[in-house]
């Protein structure tokens, strides 16, 4: 996988001379507005010739002034330091738009030279409607069109000056591989269900595709690390073209700000799955703060992809769903786009709309009107609505010569076989159809397979008495929301039509369940596109429904489509991002990894690693020292198959519990007969089994039990309740100690093991409501114990203790791996301050690996735990006559 990844550099090899030209011009005044605020030129950054910004409004252009691939400027090594933590020199929100093509049309004047107008139908541009107007915005994308080497200077140029655009230019043969490739042979049909089982079914697997795309994602990358201002700009990525993006963003900038929006579906986990590059994807994902999704289903079908895959779990606070992933909470987002609601409206106002409205009522006076608009392409199921059209026929004779159904076919934005087939298809049952019901005077069906004017299709929406969306899976398909926009007219349009201006309007949808603005459309006729018998049922019931009905439901969708547009979509997802980005300031951030693997860390800044050099030191000079030890997860490796101590650690806790001014615990969950057995030759260590429950002070005292609880009748209403969740789940077991009850889920199939983890816990809860227990859950597991058992008690004893007997302690190590150790660091630290402790003490709360936790430090694994300890144990081999406490404490 890494390999993959390296080859990127593949693309640098194409692009080295596109970058050589690009961003070069010497009058860099004019490009004033397209400045980086943390640094002026890169040459300056390249040699180390900083300059101070005063707090001006004036922006200073960010230019290339060495050849080669800006991202080769900065070492690879060192590139968590470009993310600076000092404030920038001018402040005002920018966010960088980035999408697989600027929304930009071209076309080439009479001289032969390009020209550029903004495209206003591009979901790019429209959602700038949702910003503030003091907010700037930057595009980064590919241009529609292919521009020669020796335009791309000038059209930069011009671009960046006018438009505020940078393109980013793809070598041809790089660019087939990348879109028509990866991006369509393997992702498109992948996350529209469609599985490679043969040749004809989507392309193979073939990773020089895959190497193509990362190459692309990768010069992206170098386009916004040209102008992004990392402490202050927002980053919005759009759509599977990018997915890797997040990655590469990351890697150079750790605090960059940064959302990304999948606007296709997201299969679930069962299609993903298959896909051999699947966790690259993933983790590239949540290398973004803020996630959006059209639709639940597709959330869903992420967030157990990434349980599955990943063993990530999600949780929902305050309405938001999140995952953690190395101290960084990914934000879900769940919100359809809308329309460009006024867009619509005043194309509605156009004088060519109202003619051509008139035409189409004129041509279709005596007849109602079904309309399709679909690409033409394998998931828009076109052929599944024309069959449905001919059976409507079939069994409803009254409506031949009396409805039409008009078929607009977009051009497919695709290419292949497929797209072949589908529309011979489509034209083959069009001429059957029109031969079997047509006759002089009408034609059943109108397919219309050619471009359209943007006002064409708007007339054909006003004149439709009903819209069919039939697509066998579809992201969002915004057809509907521009029809029910439409069919709420104008005055011109109404006196156009002969309808009363004050009469309420109505309309009619039948929609497809597989798509995403389905859930959206609640006043919609839901079919399944499979099923023809269905959906010629819900076409005959949306042309005979009653007029309140229909009235009904149109007022119900045009009120949800015209407070739910493309400007409210843009408003909610860049306040959510603006929300997950708060915490970038306060959290110390560094990464790791290699390759797609690579993520950041982000902690509490009072978090650090803890320096071996600095504990031994501290150990040395003290004479009261307790060390607090772990066993599952921080002397022996998580997910180990030999799981007894070795005799490199226990000579290590002989070592130190045998030392005078030691008093030395190791706590654990496991049963006291185990760990006796295992470390019967460490006479002087105190051991703490199940929690804390059982402690035993050295082995020549007894075992002691706490005294909170006594009576353990609750397991047996536990325990059949446990074993029936058991039974119906397969690969979940449930472990018996002598104060708790464990049903662990770990082999069992994660979504089922824990969605029954909460049922089990319900019912627990339920059950057990009148004894003094807990119902806890864990990492895979649900327990059951009595309240009040944690780890946490050894230390408050062992601090009380010392207290009353007048030694106070002088040094404590308190060390752990999971949230069962939390307790202990929380009663460490909160005596920090108290009189249970000297007032010159000094305190390690440890954990292992870096993740949020209540410690102070960190170290990586078990091995450099081992590594502390042993540094401990043999840095103090002397005796001491000082008073030292005594090891029978309890």
């Amino acid at each position: 996988m890494d390999l993959c990844f390296d080859l990127v550099c593949l693309s640098e090899s194409y692009s080295l001379a596109l970058y050589k030209r690009v961003y070069t011009n010497t009058n860099t005044h004019t490009q004033g507005d397209m400045v980086s605020r943390s640094y002026s030129n890169l040459l300056d950054l390249a040699s180390g010739n900083f300059h101070s910004f005063s707090r001006e409004k004036k922006r200073f252009p960010r230019v290339a002034t060495v050849t080669g691939v800006l991202s080769e400027l900065d070492d690879d090594a060192n590139s968590n330091s470009v993310c600076s933590d000092a404030p920038s020199s001018i402040a005002q929100d920018r966010i960088i738009i980035v999408g697989n093509q600027l929304p930009i049309k071209s076309h080439r004047n009479p001289s032969g030279k390009l020209t550029f107008t903004w495209d206003n139908d591009s979901l790019l541009l429209q959602l700038k409607d949702g910003m503030r107007e003091d907010m700037e915005v930057v595009y980064i994308g590919c241009l529609k069109d292919q521009v020669d080497p020796s335009e791309q200077d000038d059209v930069s140029q011009r671009l960046l000056e006018n438009f505020k655009c940078v393109p980013a230019y793809i070598p041809p043969e790089i660019f087939t591989k990348y879109y028509h490739g990866f991006c369509k042979q393997h992702l498109w049909p992948l996350f529209h269900y469609m599985l490679p089982l043969n040749p004809d079914l989507g392309g193979r697997f073939d990773r020089s595709l895959w190497q193509a795309y990362l190459s692309v994602n990768k010069i992206f990358a170098d386009k916004v690390m040209e102008v992004i201002s990392p402490d202050d700009d927002f980053v919005w990525v759009h759509d599977y073209h990018l997915m890797v993006l997040p990655t590469f963003l990351r890697k150079r900038f750790n605090r960059v700000k940064l959302g990304f929006f999948l606007h296709s579906p997201f299969p679930s986990s069962e299609i993903y799955r298959t896909l051999p590059v699947r966790n690259e994807l993933l983790r590239a994902l949540l290398n973004a703060d803020l996630i959006g999704f059209h639709t639940f289903d597709y959330a869903r079908h992420f967030l157990s992809c990434c349980s599955r895959m990943l063993g990530l779990s999600y949780q929902s606070k305050r309405g938001t769903i999140g995952l953690e992933y190395y101290g960084r909470t990914v934000s879900i987002k769940i919100l359809p786009v809308g329309i460009h609601t006024s867009q619509l409206q005043s194309i509605l106002n156009l004088p060519e709309t109202q003619t051509k409205v008139a035409d189409l009522r004129d041509q279709f006076s005596d007849q109602k009107v079904l309309l399709g608009v679909d690409d033409m392409d394998i998931f828009k199921g076109i052929s599944l609505k024309l069959l449905a059209m001919e059976q409507l026929l079939q069994q409803h004779p009254e409506k031949r010569g009396r409805v039409v159904l008009v078929q607009i076919a977009n051009p497919a934005r695709g290419r292949g076989k497929d797209v072949q087939e589908v529309r011979s298809e489509t034209l083959a049952t069009v001429k059957r159809i029109n031969d079997t019901f047509g006759r002089p005077g009408y034609q059943p069906v109108f397919l219309i397979d050619e471009p359209l004017q943007f006002y064409e299709r708007i007339a054909y929406y006003v004149i439709a008495e009903c819209c069919l969306v039939t697509a066998v899976r579809d992201g969002m398909n915004l057809i509907p929301y521009e029809y029910i926009i439409c069919r709420q007219a104008n005055p011109k349009l109404n006196e156009t039509l002969g309808l009363d201006p004050c009469a309420a309007k109505k309309s009619m949808l039948v929609v497809s369940e597989f798509i995403g603005c389905s859930p959206s459309l609640s006043g919609a006729i839901r079919v399944n596109p499979w099923n023809i018998d269905a959906v010629t049922e819900a076409m005959d019931y949306a042309l005979t429904v009653s007029e309140a009905e229909k009235q009904m439901r149109h007022e119900k969708h045009h009120k949800y489509v015209s407070t739910h547009d493309v400007a409210y979509w843009s408003r909610s997802f860049i306040q959510d991002l603006e929300r997950a980005c708060a915490e970038h300031v306060r959290k110390r951030c560094w990464g790791i990894g290699f390759g797609l693997g690579f993520r950041v860390v982000a902690l509490d800044p009072s978090f650090k690693k803890l320096s071996i050099e600095h504990i031994v030191s501290a150990y040395k000079r003290t004479k009261k020292r307790a060390i607090l030890v772990d066993y599952d997860g921080t002397m022996v490796q998580p997910g180990s198959i030999r799981t007894t101590p070795s005799i490199q650690t226990i000579e290590t806790l002989n070592k130190l519990s045998s030392d005078p001014k030691n008093i030395v615990y190791l706590i654990s969950g496991k049963d006291r007969k185990t760990l006796t057995e295992w470390f019967s030759s460490c006479g002087d260590l105190g051991l703490a089994a199940e929690h804390g429950y059982f402690i035993r002070p050295n082995d020549g005292t007894e075992w002691e039990t706490s005294s909170l609880v006594s009576a353990f009748e609750w397991k047996q209403i536990a325990e059949p309740v446990m074993r029936l969740y058991t039974e119906t789940t397969d690969g979940s077991t449930i472990e018996t100690k002598e104060t708790a009850l464990v049903w662990n889920y770990e082999f069992a199939d994660p979504d089922f093991g824990s969605c029954q983890a909460k049922e089990l816990m319900e019912h627990l809860e339920s059950v057990l409501t009148n004894d003094p227990v807990s119902v806890k859950t864990g990492q895979q597991l649900v327990e059951v114990k009595p309240q009040g058992v944690n780890k946490g008690l050894v230390a408050e004893r062992l601090l009380t203790t010392m207290q009353e007997q007048g030694k106070l302690l002088d040094f404590i190590l308190c060390v752990g791996d999971d949230r069962s150790d939390e307790d202990m660091f929380e009663v460490i630290m909160g005596a920090k301050d108290g009189p249970a402790l000297s007032p010159v003490a000094e305190i390690f709360a440890c954990t292992v690996g870096q993740k949020p936790s209540k410690a102070k430090y960190y170290l990586d694994d078990t091995a450099e735990i081992i590594r502390m300890l042993e540094g401990l144990a043999t840095s103090d081999q002397t005796s001491s006559t000082v008073d030292v406490p005594t090891k029978d404490i309890f």
